[in-house]
């Protein structure tokens, strides 16, 4: 099996602000867009052809993708322009595939190698139709619950409801397929939702007993919330190799399996604790700490008494003296005036909840900080509170609170008395 396909044509809402100028498969990972992580690990399990069915701001997506040389594997592309759903947006792969089985997959999805390589195996040795990948999860309420027999996918239930979960394999979005799931896309009917889902075109082939499942041998995540990134982000720097190729002054420690770039500069003083990417041309410090799983993009400025905990930071970003940030996403170009302090942890110690799609939801995760977009600016001592999501262009002035989400290119600032202090003229 030497081909791929990516659907990567979903309007990324849910990950919102930070895909505002972006589609979020750009959305860094340890130091590169996650799509690239599952575009190399494909390029490792022998694919040579790739295609990326894209649709929001695609123009961004393919010249991100083909700034990069990808060692021969050739990458294509197909617009889809019409939304009617995951079996309609499989089917932009049909032409591409030919007469060939091709793997098929989300794009906003990511994974080792070896999901990749499992995955053909099972394929051609089981001789099936189509073959799903299934991924055990400890809740398995959101995603297509899977039942395995022997090897064969026997039922498929999507958002299963309590009485439903018939395992805690969930379909991970990953397959093996070729010309009886263009078949089965032919004979889908629109859902209740009025949609031509991949999981109705699927359970046609299960019911047909032409269904293989192969398990994901290491790990799987689903990127589809902003703080799902900060579990990318760490999965991914904790199988880093260090690599110190920028500058580093005596009187700093780097400690852990630490990568840092070429032309960036570590200042006396600083501590970094790995694993962590320090991107190209940053500047640290002097005097800051950088905490595990943190990853700094191309030319972040983290200054003097500054301390940065399992976050990321992307591009020309500054992180101005004697501020603090925990387990947070900032977009690009933001700047951080002294004294800004972004809190990660409630009170009560209960999960922390964002607002996505316009609904407070929950986390999941009892430390979480803030979701900063692009362009973003705080005044010096702005203090701000675990979940808050801060839109593009917005600013603070001195000494606010920031308790609540920011609408994009706003100003909030702390109420000033009004009153005369009638203060006599001084000599």
């Amino acid at each position: 099996m030497k081909k791929a396909a990516l659907m990567a044509a979903g309007d990324s809402t849910r990950m919102m602000p930070l895909s505002a100028n972006a589609p979020k498969h750009l959305l860094p990972v340890a130091g590169e867009p996650f799509i690239f992580h599952t575009l190399r690990s494909l390029k490792d399990a022998g694919i040579e052809e790739a295609l990326v069915i894209y649709g929001y701001r695609g123009d961004v997506l393919r010249e991100a993708i083909d700034a990069v040389d990808w060692g021969g594997m050739t990458i294509s592309y197909v617009q889809q322009r019409e939304r009617k759903g995951t079996a309609h947006a499989a089917g932009y792969a049909r032409e591409f595939a030919g007469n060939d089985d091709i793997i098929l997959m989300n794009g906003d999805i990511m994974m080792g190698t070896d999901a990749f390589t499992t995955l053909i195996d099972t394929h051609k040795k089981g001789g099936f139709g189509l073959t799903l990948s299934v991924f055990p999860v400890e809740d398995p309420s959101a995603y297509g619950v899977v039942a395995v027999e022997d090897g064969k996918a026997v039922n498929l239930i999507e958002k299963p409801t309590a009485n439903q979960m018939v395992s805690n394999l969930v379909n991970a979005g990953l397959y093996a397929a070729g010309q009886d799931l263009w078949d089965a896309i032919d004979r889908t009917d629109l859902s209740e939702r009025g949609e031509y889902e991949i999981t109705d075109s699927i359970m046609m082939l299960i019911k047909e007993g032409k269904v293989g499942a192969n398990t994901i041998p290491s790990f799987w995540l689903d990127i589809g919330k902003p703080w799902d990134l900060l579990e990318a982000n760490k999965q991914i720097l904790s199988n880093v190799v260090k690599r110190i190729e920028g500058t580093v002054e005596e009187g700093a420690v780097i400690k852990g399996n630490t990568i840092v770039e070429p032309h960036a500069l570590i200042k006396s003083g600083v501590y970094i604790e790995g694993p962590a990417y320090i991107g190209p041309e940053c500047v640290l410090g002097p005097n800051c700490y950088i905490r595990p799983h943190t990853s700094l993009g191309r030319k972040v400025k983290i200054g003097n008494a500054v301390e940065i905990k399992n976050s990321i930071i992307m591009d020309n970003t500054n992180v101005g003296h004697l501020s603090y940030v925990g387990d947070s996403i900032i977009g690009k170009n933001s700047n951080f005036g002294a004294g800004t302090i972004v809190a990660n942890l409630r009170h009560d110690n209960k999960a922390v909840r964002v607002t996505v799609k316009r609904q407070r939801i929950s986390s999941g995760r009892r430390k979480l900080g803030a979701i900063i977009a692009d362009d973003v600016k705080t005044g010096i001592g702005t203090s701000i509170s675990p979940g808050v999501v801060i839109h593009p262009g917005a600013r603070t002035g001195i000494g606010v609170i920031v308790d609540q989400d920011l609408p994009a290119n706003t100003l909030l600032i702390a109420k000033q008395p009004t009153e005369s202090y009638n203060l006599e003229p001084t000599e």
